[in-house]
């Protein structure tokens, strides 16, 4: 029988690990692979020859049910983009060489749009050699901005836990009877999905975040105060959400200083919240405070969502059973056939309509000031926070699987 290998790549996410325990799931059961392979650091491994044997390091249920709760990456990441194998196709050769010498017959690729680029690109070589491998992409990401596919695995855990930290920063601000701003700063360049779903803290008392902004629509500075102005008159204190990629209608991003770009071209964006907060200090005699939530939000696996890390399993054990029905150059999708109840459907859409695209939040769901979203975004999101897995403790902490294998040793 044939082997086959598996990668994670880009930022992670609690459920990632989950589609990771789903691929190795799907290997155990399949009639088709023999061994499953990990190439740690991504697409790296295979070219840094850095591999571990996954049929023997996860070789109980035990240890596949820690996995699936493990935040981050288990195989750990990358951030490498291969070039244009037009113009040099030496990497190509020898990852091609390399599953040829371990007898792959396929490639799973879990991962967000980057890693999507990547699937497409070994796709179109695989397909230009003749290769029999197949080449499988399994969506993951807290951005949600994957196209085809209703939703990610990775956004649902963030989500919980962006709403959960809302309602409890609430809490917090609440407590005293003076006037007073917080901003909270929220992942998402390009797509506000995440930031929307702050709104979910709303409740029967709560009814912050009172401002939420998206890089959907354009922000205007001096709506902003008027916003918060208006809102200081009939309340104390006033919570905004906002996307780390919001921008003004020239484009230019809210921040507080140059950004920068990675290996991919993407804006590494710094400080909207900050500049927020300088904007409300310089403008308006009140308490101002700015609360950065970064890699918090991607690694909080003590606040996932149950539906989240079993969408997830399943899309692993999904891209198993496409690799076996010998579908290639594909992305796992999930589609949503009911709201309530809420099902889904697992299916594959082609890459090539994937890989470098990126879905916004529709218009029409965000209000017309462009400060707030509406209900069928409300309706959208809820389904996907729901159930609360059963956590392993040690020592008064998370029992999370051994990742000594990513530790580099300094001495």
């Amino acid at each position: 029988m044939k082997n086959c290998i598996v990668a994670q790549s880009g930022g992670p996410t609690v459920a990632i690990n989950a589609s990771l325990a789903g691929v190795i799931k799907g290997v155990t059961d399949s009639g088709c692979f023999d061994t499953i392979y990990g190439s740690v650091n991504g697409i790296l491994g295979i070219l840094d020859n850095h591999i571990l044997n996954l049929t023997e390091t996860i070789h109980s249920p035990e240890l596949l049910e820690q996995l699936i709760h493990t935040p981050a990456m288990y195989l750990g990441s990358c951030r490498f983009k291969l070039p244009n194998y037009r113009d040099d196709d030496s990497s190509y050769s020898f990852i091609f060489k390399q599953f040829e010498r371990m007898n792959i017959g396929a490639f799973f690729y879990i991962g967000g749009n980057d890693s999507m680029d990547t699937v497409l690109k070994l796709s179109e070589y695989g397909a230009q050699i003749g290769s029999p491998v197949r080449i499988i992409g399994i969506p993951k990401t807290i951005d949600n901005d994957l196209m085809v596919t209703d939703h990610t695995p990775g956004f649902g855990s963030a989500a919980k836990y962006i709403a959960s930290s809302i309602l409890e920063i609430a809490h917090d601000t609440f407590i005293y009877a003076v006037k007073s701003v917080t901003i909270v700063e929220i992942m998402g360049r390009d797509a506000g999905w995440l930031t929307a779903a702050s709104a979910l803290a709303r409740n029967e008392y709560n009814s912050a975040p009172h401002l939420i902004y998206l890089p959907e629509t354009s922000f205007d500075k001096d709506e902003f105060l008027s916003d918060v102005r208006e809102l200081l008159k009939k309340q104390d204190n006033v919570i905004v959400a906002v996307s780390e990629g919001i921008h003004d209608s020239t484009g230019n991003y809210v921040s507080c200083g140059e950004s920068i770009a990675d290996t991919f071209g993407h804006s590494q964006l710094s400080g909207v919240g900050k500049a927020m907060e300088y904007l409300i200090k310089d403008n308006i005699n009140v308490k101002v405070r700015s609360v950065e939530v970064n890699v918090l939000q991607r690694c909080a696996a003590h606040m996932a969502s149950a539906t989240d890390l079993a969408e997830a399993f399943a899309s692993g054990q999904k891209a198993v059973s496409l690799a076996e029905e010998e579908i290639t150059a594909a992305m796992v999708t999930m589609k949503r056939t009911s709201n309530q109840p809420y099902t889904i459907e697992y299916d594959y859409a082609k890459i090539n309509g994937i890989a470098n695209e990126a879905k916004s939040v529709p218009r029409e769901w965000i209000n017309e000031r462009g400060n707030d979203v509406l209900q069928p975004l409300i309706d959208y999101l809820y389904p996907l926070i729901q159930g609360e897995p059963e956590i392993q403790y040690k020592n008064g902490l998370p029992s999370y699987l051994d990742v000594s294998h990513l530790i580099t040793k300094k001495w």
